[in-house]
């Protein structure tokens, strides 16, 4: 049975980078997309899972600006799966009134990924509920280079740039930073994953692979950063 959160000092935004899947497969003997099939039934589980315990925002690392760099069959493999993710989930995430932002650098990716995308972004436009962020073809580097590109484009001079123009030019513009980073299968590297939203998130890391993760271990989590006393710096 799923234990139940308390509702007081919930984070309202959670990160995850969602890391394993091609060693699940590997252990099991079976090809790494096996295991990246497997991570997006994860994925559906704990997206349902915030949305019911209240979390506001959730943001989950799906394919970073590094990732290019593996094979041709399993990057294809990837595309599809997040072709196939979109096409299959939008529905019933728009009956539960998420709203859907795909982040990261959707001009470099092929046509059918870009236009499921952004067709799933214009389906969930208008919800109210939790904000699930995709980061797709995302580095945290890449992020800053481009808010700092737009923001020299405006003509804003360097005397006036302040902390709150770089955060309202980065792809997670308008939302609180993430409260709780979590990483699954043993990695304490985040990877170049939101390095500006990261500054003041708590980190938590778990050994579990990403399809092994499930609801009990993510709400633990969560109860743990419920605990915590963040300081920002404060002496107490």
């Amino acid at each position: 049975m799923t234990r139940q959160l308390k509702k007081d000092n919930l984070p309202t935004h959670i990160a995850i980078i969602m890391d394993g899947n091609g060693r699940w497969a590997k252990a099991k003997n079976r090809p790494r997309l096996f295991g990246h099939n497997a991570g997006m039934k994860t994925l559906k589980k704990i997206v349902r899972a915030s949305s019911d315990a209240g979390i506001k925002i959730l943001t989950v690392y799906a394919f970073s600006t590094e990732n290019w760099k593996r094979s041709n069959e399993e990057v294809t493999g990837l595309m599809n799966i997040a072709v196939e993710y979109f096409h299959k989930e939008v529905g019933e995430l728009h009956q539960n009134n998420v709203k859907i932002n795909v982040i990261g650098n959707l001009n470099g990716l092929g046509e059918k990924v870009r236009e499921a995308s952004i067709k799933a972004m214009e389906i969930t436009a208008g919800n109210t509920g939790l904000i699930l962020n995709i980061a797709f073809n995302y580095g945290g580097r890449d992020d800053i280079l481009q808010a700092v590109k737009e923001i020299v484009a405006k003509g804003i001079k360097p005397e006036d740039l302040t902390e709150q123009n770089i955060s309202d030019h980065l792809y997670t513009k308008g939302q609180a930073d993430p409260d709780l980073l979590i990483r699954t299968s043993g990695e304490s590297r985040i990877s170049n994953f939101m390095l500006w939203q990261l500054a003041y998130t708590e980190f938590m890391f778990t050994d579990i692979y990403w399809p092994d993760f499930e609801v009990d271990n993510y709400y633990e989590m969560i109860e743990n950063y419920q605990k915590r006393n963040r300081r920002y710096g404060s002496a107490e």
